[in-house]
């Protein structure tokens, strides 16, 4: 990891400890555009109409640090993977059906997730960097003289919000989530608790120390300067102090985790059928297959033993869980998918785990592969005869299985991505290419049609990029990809990759900036995305330079149970099987099943 990246990350590395927009749909250019949702209007919900044909879609989730996913030793819970397909498939192509679009786009120029539009306000920490004050916990520190402190006497900031730190200094900004109890009691910053909490007609002030493991300790202290009402956010400054001298400062935002664009519950066309509390950890990822919905879930401090949940899911109104399972010392169990009899976990601690699912109910252990020194499995992806599981621990390598013999899976090969200093968190398998997501590195494209031989044929990758998911598909004879970063910033990227030496930006779509999405599963020309605290949202990306969203589920309430303080809870897994429906996972709601849009 470079050492931006680096710093970007530390002050989330607290996350891994703690789990906790519809926009109005826009056109955009006829070549190809930038999808900006605008967090004060309200959403035009259109239904595209309903497609035929083949499934296509693609393969952190939960709480983990803002730049590496979390999971064990960097785990957690993932993108909740690649559509279900019928067990033995083989490859889709979403782009079996009339193209409305002609292949045409104007490539866009790449702006980055982290675009500094300046300071939030226009107060300021006043002690000079490298400064050494009697103590930086003082508000008198702070020039607010161009603020409105008495406002916060009128504001109830009470409860979830997500906020970045933008530094004045040549520094990476600093994200997370920010939780203020609604009975007044003591908050949590980045997980970890405040010791001091001002808020009254005198103003909004914050300190948050961290311990460091070398003894010292880093403070952080936020002065607020103005509410904006309209948009639930909260602006102003902040110091940081290391063993008392002053590192950096900056400005802040914190906007709280509330429905801001005029949305319900739902956008109306997507019936709710069901919602299943998951007990078994924190749910994560879902696989449905002969009838059964297999929720595979990590731990946390708050539901320390994860596994696998099955469910009869014949009467979708009405779920019944059939078994539970889960293994001493491992536990941490983070994707899911099913090829005829065989069921495939990614374990965090002893790789793939192979089940036998021919009594669909009752699924039994096999193995685990490849045998040998345990590794960190994440996520799986089985297309055709091959399984890939994305191991980033120890080795950061894609281990490819022939599984043609679904209970019993051979390697085939395992391979590491060269100069690659990232890791392979997800990938989707489409047409002898393998296109996976290398989080800090980027978005690489791989050849495995020659298993022996794999080759990097494309990446595309920018400065302190985190790549996350991806789906890929074919539209009027060209080859789209739709990849989802995860960190303050990141959002939805639609790229031509039909030459993966010359990768196009050809559209982009993003809601709130400071909530990122999980996953997404690409349907004919529709794409489903899981978007943490953005809920579920459906686009029509028949026309892939103007991805258009035309149905929306806010399954996020911070007064759920079990909410958690990290910027990577709510909607993490998602399926859409071919059933009619749609099957999200929810860290705190658990498995919560609609009809198709």
């Amino acid at each position: 990891m470079s050492r931006p990246a680096r710093l970007r990350w530390v002050w989330l590395l607290a996350s891994v400890l703690s789990f906790s927009a519809c926009s109005e749909s826009s056109e955009g250019p006829p070549d190809g555009g930038r999808v900006v949702t605008d967090a004060g209007t309200t959403p035009e919900t259109r239904d595209a109409g309903q497609d035929s044909g083949t499934d296509n879609q693609a393969p952190d989730a939960g709480p983990r640090d803002s730049g590496t996913d979390n999971q064990a030793p960097d785990a957690g819970p993932r993108d909740s993977g690649t559509d279900n397909q019928a067990p033995d498939a083989g490859p889709r192509d979403a782009g079996t059906d009339e193209d409305p679009w002609d292949g045409g786009f104007t490539p866009l120029p790449e702006l980055t997730d982290r675009v500094d539009q300046g300071d939030y306000s226009p107060c300021t920490f006043t002690p000079p960097a490298g400064s050494q004050p009697a103590t930086c916990d003082d508000a008198a520190l702070f020039d607010l003289s161009q603020c409105t402190p008495e406002d916060f006497g009128t504001v109830d900031a009470h409860g979830y919000s997500v906020f970045e730190l933008r530094p004045r200094m040549d520094q990476v900004s600093l994200s997370g989530m920010l939780t203020l109890p609604n009975d007044g009691g003591m908050g949590r910053m980045a997980a970890m608790p405040l010791v001091r909490q001002d808020i009254s007609s005198h103003g909004f002030f914050l300190t948050n120390n961290r311990n460091l493991a070398d003894g010292g300790v880093r403070q952080y202290v936020l002065a607020g300067c103005k509410t904006l009402p309209a948009e639930g956010r909260i602006v102003g400054c902040y110091g940081q102090c290391l063993n008392g001298r002053v590192t950096s400062k900056g400005t802040f935002d914190i906007e709280r985790l509330t429905r801001v664009r005029g949305e319900s519950e739902s956008s109306g066309n997507v019936p709710w059928l069901s919602e299943t509390f998951v007990a078994q950890g924190v749910p994560v990822d879902v696989y449905v297959a002969k009838e059964h919905a297999y929720v595979v879930s990590i731990t946390d401090r708050q539901r320390p033993a994860g596994g696998l949940s099955v469910y009869d899911v014949r009467d979708p109104r009405h779920p019944v869980l059939t078994k539970t399972l889960s293994l001493p010392n491992d536990n941490y169990w983070n994707g899911v998918w099913a090829k005829g009899d065989a069921l495939y976990v990614a374990s965090g601690a002893t790789g793939v785990l192979v089940f036998d699912i021919s009594a669909p109910a009752n699924p039994v252990l096999l193995r685990n592969l490849p045998g040998g020194p345990p590794i960190n499995v994440h996520t799986v992806f089985v297309e055709g005869d091959r399984l890939y599981a994305m191991s980033p621990s120890p080795n950061a390598e894609v281990l490819i299985f022939d599984v043609s013999a679904p209970r019993s899976p051979v390697l085939l090969n395992r391979v590491v991505v060269p100069e690659s200093y990232g890791y392979p968190h997800d990938a989707f398998a489409y047409q002898g290419r393998l296109y996976v997501n290398h989080t800090d590195s980027g978005y690489f494209i791989l050849d495995v049609a020659n298993v022996d031989n794999v080759q990097v044929v494309g990446r595309y990758a920018f400065d302190l990029q985190y790549s996350h998911a991806n789906a890929v598909g074919t539209f009027a004879g060209r080859t789209i990809a739709f990849e989802g970063g995860e960190q303050s910033g990141a959002h939805l990227r639609v790229l031509d990759v039909t030459d993966p030496a010359q990768i196009s930006l050809i559209a982009e779509y993003k809601l709130r900036p400071l909530v990122s999405i999980h996953n997404m599963v690409l349907k004919n020309k529709r794409l489903y995305v899981a978007y943490y605290q953005e809920g579920l949202r459906v686009l029509d990306v028949s026309i892939p330079t103007q991805p258009r969203e035309i149905a929306y589920v806010n399954t996020y309430n911070e007064t759920d149970a079990f909410r958690g303080d990290s910027l990577f809870d709510g909607a993490i897994g998602i399926r859409v099987p071919g059933d009619g429906h749609v099957y999200v996972v929810d860290t705190a709601r658990g498995l919560l099943i609609f009809d198709e849009p």
